[in-house]
């Protein structure tokens, strides 16, 4: 090859390329990103709309089922949910993989402001936005301090803009605190008296804090403008509102209301450590990198010296740590990886010079690849690096190859310069042409769709990285080396003489082999039938999951009260929960409480739920992992009674949600809520699950105002008009707002609590007509108490019901199972189906791409070398070598208690690529004797045992450089373990195979060969 001759005469120019490449890697390195996993872009939008007041069933009918209908009929559309809580409306929209998220999004909105007129007075205008399912706060910081009040004003005025400032953050959320207000309780006798109702107070307190401008006057030569204020500055000026009556009477707001300020009613409470604190939530830019982001707030927080006396700022939360640990047991594991490779070609070569001229090729196939996973956007993440960690074997296989037939030709007395020349351009198509059928493997995955494409196309991208580099390293760096450094290589001296000896032995045992089992064909096709058949046995005990969960250390404990209980019972039952948390304090890095708010970020919120985030310790300073931890604290607040409490493993990384989720469908809520009740106590005894709960469990007591639309109209009040009063009487409603002393300060309007704490309140609330008249409510209105759900869902425009679950001590895939044989036994009415959702069905979908990738990567692999034999039969005799893996790959996973996994399957398509090698290098060296003169069972003979060395480096410099992340060493290595394990076992238990199960394969395919032949020849004598 004309590359080859280039490179070893112009050995300085290849130096200088190759310094060049280095140069830029190690910049290219410097500016690449790192993540815990690849970006998943799923394109997924997401229509929220606020309806302050409003009951789950009317954002239902008002809201969300007009959003729906608007957005049904846009094209692609795959899934389309809605999800409708008291205030609030979600309706979430996911299309087919593939489609233009920007363009869809225009549609989205101009459908919606289509049906902007029908939308209820009082609701919020929608808002459309993408939706990222992976958008979890990154980051938590607590600030402590003795007064709440103070610690909100700090946030509010002066943390979040500062932080909101720096980049990558996209917005910060407050918990906890307090916020002042002012609350003009009215006196609805009095106000009746003077001829007053709430609008016409609202309107007084808003015309009266206001300020204009009033023109400009000249003094001199200069131009003043007159500007006339009138802004409240303190609350003195709210009480001393001029209010104007029906009858000309003139009077101050106080006259007819008690006008105080106080504190915001809350109902969310923020405890870090046990102690109050004001809690800020980080999110990142959908664009933006996880750990530079996280470093830009660490950095912030540093520089941030203005915080007063007494009061402290920490990090609670910070996901980027186990990212950057990660990272670098990842790349510790490459090390190791790269260290067990050198060591296998000491021991081969016998020479440090040979070992150094191919050892070089590591280091540089990797820097090389950091410049090319930095031009496409690939970020630094726990697969991508693994992936590099996975190929650190592979990279040195082209060069042993070339390597070997160049010392070969030294040895026959070529020098050094036409040694390398004729010995690596001889190979360097085979070269080419093995490392093609490993490189075909991993197109299926880049061009399929779904989650599992998206995760593992930046792997497959990164090893092909890897393995182009490391060839053009061998056909140009490995010529060139070898003309120059190869002068006394593979010379016998030194105590490496027991090697000699003991391949000697080895090879004179494979022999033998080969000689028994082409004498005992059929036995040895039994016995590998046998084989593969026990294997395939096994596969029902493995299991299967979606993605190996990682030990993060972090935990979240869901406290759920009885429905409707008060925050401040809320926060009396979550102090008993501390106590008990606080028996781990020797596992317990940091503890943050949330009291009330809700489990969803949308909507009002309940304050009758809790949420406990534990970060633990680093996993060498304590004797259990996360998931020991999570069932420790479970048994230990079980015993708490008086609410329900679930503990789980909180899982940063994807955001797939629950592991096993039931959708229920039907018609009528009713009848779903009955089913998941159901539902809920049949799957609760399945072994495996773990905190079983309905999307119905939250429901809440309401109390339903059904108005009388005629009796109001006898008095003048219309339907809103009956709502707008009960919603100002009981939630109150904000007048104005004025500044003082940079801080805004809300004008509430509402009712004195003393008259809106009971339902009697309620009940003998007054109603003001227009007259100025006041009615009971209860001659207008009826009121009923029912027990109302807390969220309705919907899914392809009908209702729904979820039941979900933990998975605690089984694999994914059995628990699903047993779930499902369970489901069968239940009758379900006419109308009404099920479907598992949550990792279940992602785990299902991805199986089943990869299950066609797998298919379409072992086709290519033919066709590469049916392209490179110029040849149908030797092919398909190769491919005979894959069935064998199945023993390797159920046994690997069999010993070491794994289930299957994604990243498992991906091994397997790994696999196809990487196990015909060493086929493709036996059966071409079996071809290469027999057109040389020698009998098809001589050729055998002499061919296994002379390609038995080049076989065993190259099996064991990539096996060996896998076992690290096999072993599962330092923290985030559980997501290639599996894909190392199944490569690891499958590679070596194939490769046992091929080189006894191929030879017979050979010869049975030649002997029916040679019978068409004859057969043809006699047709055509």
């Amino acid at each position: 090859m004309k590359l080859v001759n280039l490179s070893v005469k112009r050995p300085v120019g290849v130096i200088m390329v190759v310094a060049a490449i280095l140069a830029l890697g190690f910049v290219s390195l410097k500016n690449l990103t790192l993540d815990l996993y690849p970006d998943i872009d799923l394109p997924i939008a997401v229509v929220s709309t606020s309806y302050e007041g409003a009951a789950p069933q009317e954002v239902e009918k008002l809201v969300s089922r007009p959003i729906e209908s608007s957005v049904s009929t846009i094209e692609n559309l795959k899934v389309l949910q809605s999800q409708s809580q008291s205030g609030s409306s979600l309706v979430l929209m996911q299309f087919q993989n593939g489609v233009d998220l920007d363009s869809t999004l225009l549609q989205v909105r101009e459908n919606i402001d289509q049906i902007g007129d029908a939308l209820p007075e009082g609701a919020g205008d929608p808002s459309v936005l993408r939706f990222d399912p992976q958008q979890l706060p990154i980051m938590t910081v607590g600030l402590s301090g003795d007064s709440p009040e103070e610690l909100q004003k700090i946030a509010e005025n002066r943390l979040v803009p500062y932080f909101e400032r720096q980049e990558g953050v996209a917005s910060v959320s407050i918990e906890g605190g307090k916020k002042r207000e002012v609350q003009v309780e009215v006196n609805r006798a009095k106000m009746a008296e003077y001829g007053l109702n709430s609008q016409s107070v609202i309107q007084a307190l808003s015309s009266s804090n206001q300020s204009a401008s009033a023109g400009q006057i000249n003094k001199g030569q200069k131009d003043l403008q007159i500007r006339v204020t009138g802004e409240y500055k303190s609350v003195d000026d709210v009480k001393k509102t001029i209010l104007q009556s029906e009858n000309g009477a003139r009077i101050t707001l106080d006259q007819i209301a008690n006008v105080k300020e106080t504190y915001r009613t809350t109902n969310s409470i923020a405890e870090v450590d046990g102690k109050p604190a004001v809690v800020l939530s980080f999110l990142k830019k959908t664009d933006a990198n996880t750990v530079q982001t996280a470093n830009n707030i660490s950095s912030a927080m540093k520089d941030f010296d203005e915080l007063p006396n007494g009061v402290s700022m920490e990090t609670v939360l910070d996901t980027s740590e186990f990212i950057k640990i990660s990272i670098r047991s990842v790349f510790w594991n490459i090390i190791l990886g790269g260290v067990f490779s050198i060591l296998v070609l000491m021991l081969f070569l016998r020479s440090v010079r040979a070992t150094l001229v191919i050892g070089l090729s590591i280091p540089i196939a990797i820097i090389s690849t950091f410049t090319l996973m930095y031009f496409t956007g690939e970020t630094l993440n726990v697969l991508t690096m693994g992936g590099l960690a996975l190929g650190i074997g592979m990279m040195v296989d082209s060069s042993i190859v070339i390597l070997e037939n160049i010392v070969l030709y030294r040895e026959q007395g070529y020098s050094m310069v036409e040694s390398a020349k004729i010995g690596a351009s001889e190979l360097a198509p085979a070269v080419i042409a093995s490392a093609t059928t490993t490189l075909v493997v991993f197109l299926p995955i880049i061009f399929t769709n779904g989650i599992a494409s998206q995760l593992f196309t930046p792997l497959a991208l990164t090893i092909s990285f890897a393995l182009i580099a490391s060839l053009a390293v061998s056909v140009t760096l490995i010529p060139m080396l070898s003309s120059k450094l190869l002068t006394k290589a593979f010379t016998n001296s030194g105590r490496r003489y027991w090697f000699d000896r003991f391949m000697d032995k080895v090879n004179d045992a494979y022999r033998r082999a080969l000689r028994w089992v082409l004498k005992f064909r059929k036995t040895a096709i039994a016995a590998t039938l046998a084989c593969i058949a026990g294997s395939c046995a096994l596969i029902p005990t493995i299991g299967t999951e979606f993605i190996p969960p990682s030990d993060q250390g972090q935990i979240q404990v869901s406290v759920n009260m009885p429905e409707g209980t008060a925050i401040e019972k809320t926060q009396e039952f979550t102090n008993r929960v501390t106590k008990k948390i606080e028996e781990y304090k020797k596992i317990i890095k940091v503890t943050n409480l949330k009291v009330g708010g809700g489990q969803f970020d949308i909507g009002s919120g309940s304050s009758d739920f809790a949420s406990y985030t534990i970060q633990l310790v680093d996993p060498g300073d304590r004797d259990v992992s996360t998931q020991e931890a999570v069932e420790k604290l479970d048994d230990t607040l079980s015993d708490v009674p008086g609410a329900d409490i679930q503990v789980s493993e909180l899982d940063a990384g994807l955001g797939t949600g629950a592991p096993i989720q039931v959708k229920l469908n039907g018609p009528d809520y009713e009848v779903l809520e009955q089913l998941s009740s159901q539902v809920s106590y049949m799957i609760k005894d399945v072994d495996g699950i773990s905190n079983p709960s309905s999307s119905t469990d939250e429901g809440r007591p309401e109390m339903n105002i059904n108005v009388n639309r005629e009796k109001a109209a006898q008095y003048g009040l219309s339907y809103q008009q009956v709502i707008s009063q009960v919603q100002l009487a009981f939630n109150g409603q904000i007048a104005t707002r004025y500044k003082q002393g940079g801080d805004e300060i809300d004008v509430r309007l509402i009712l004195p609590e003393e008259d809106r704490q009971t339902i009697s309140d309620l009940e003998g609330m007054s109603v003001q007509t227009p007259t100025g008249n006041l009615i009971p409510l209860a001659t207008i209105a009826d009121l009923n108490q029912v027990q109302g759900p807390q969220t309705l869902l919907r899914e392809d425009q009908q209702p729904q019901v979820n039941v979900e679950a933990e998975v605690v001590g089984r694999d994914l895939g059995s628990v699903t199972d047993d779930v499902k044989a369970e489901l069968d036994h239940l009758n379900f009415p006419d109308g009404y189906t099920y479907d598992i959702g949550g990792q279940a069905e992602d785990m299902r979908d991805a199986f089943s791409d990869l299950s066609l990738a797998l298919v379409f990567s072992i086709f290519l692999v033919y066709a590469v070398m049916a392209i490179q034999f110029e040849n149908f039969l030797f092919p398909f005799i190769i491919m005979f070598s894959l069935p064998a893996t199945v023993v390797g790959i159920t046994g690997g996973l069999f010993v070491t208690r794994l289930p299957f996994s994604l990243p498992a399957f991906v091994g397997i398509i790994m696999l196809a690529g990487i196990v015909v090698n060493n086929a493709i290098v036996l059966v071409d060296y079996i071809n290469i004797l027999r057109r040389k003169g020698y009998d098809r069972y001589e050729a055998i003979l002499d061919a296994g045992p002379s390609r038995l060395r080049p076989i065993l480096m190259t099996t064991l410099t990539t096996v060996l450089g896998m076992v690290p992340l096999a072993i599962g060493i330092g923290r985030g290595a559980e997501a290639q373990q599996p894909l190392a394990i199944t490569i690891i076992f499958g590679l070596s238990v194939s490769s046992f195979f091929t080189l006894l199960l191929i030879p017979v394969v050979y010869t049975y395919f030649d002997d029916l060969s040679n019978k068409i032949t004859s057969f043809f020849r006699k047709r055509v004598d």
